[in-house]
């Protein structure tokens, strides 16, 4: 694969069955962010993302960051471990029972203690929750964790699309 090119890996699951969930640990839980908080979601969306090249929304400013964050379709869930902030994801609900795991991940000083695997269940069952849900979504890509593909297809996830972008 050229240097210059992004390898982009789209996954779905399209039945509750296929979900493989990782043990969790009682020291991990999740909390739905409700009210909505924008600025929350830019923080994370930042912090989270600076390991792994996210920069497409770093130039939103506080009224994009609002319509985003803002709409009945998303809902943001932060992980916490031991009570500390650990990670989040965003889902969001679209046509026809797809739900789609927008933005997944860990903060830095939690990568390594196999927090993504537990995190990930979490984002899972989340999806899963709403009965109109009939498939969950999501893509990651070359320049994502050099776990995050297994991780994705541990948990049940198959590879339905592969391509290719132009980094920038």
């Amino acid at each position: 694969m050229p240097e210059d090119k992004v390898k982009i890996f789209h996954l779905e699951m399209l039945d509750r069955d296929a979900f493989v969930p990782k043990p969790t640990s009682a020291d991990f839980n999740t909390v739905l962010v409700d009210p909505a908080e924008p600025s929350l979601n830019q923080q994370l969306y930042r912090d989270v993302g600076s390991l792994w090249q996210w920069t497409d929304r770093l130039i939103w400013d506080a009224a994009q960051w609002n319509q985003y964050v803002s709409r009945n379709s998303l809902n943001t869930w932060i992980g916490y471990w031991k009570g500390e902030r650990a990670g989040y994801f965003e889902l969001e609900s679209q046509d026809n029972g797809n739900v789609e795991i927008m933005y997944f991940g860990l903060l830095p000083q939690f990568i390594g203690m196999g927090l993504g695997g537990i995190l990930l269940t979490a984002a899972i069952e989340s999806a899963w929750q709403s009965p109109h849900t009939k498939r969950v979504w999501l893509h990651t890509c070359s320049n994502d964790h050099k776990h995050a593909l297994a991780n994705y297809l541990k948990r049940g996830f198959l590879l339905f699309k592969t391509e290719f972008e132009n980094a920038d």
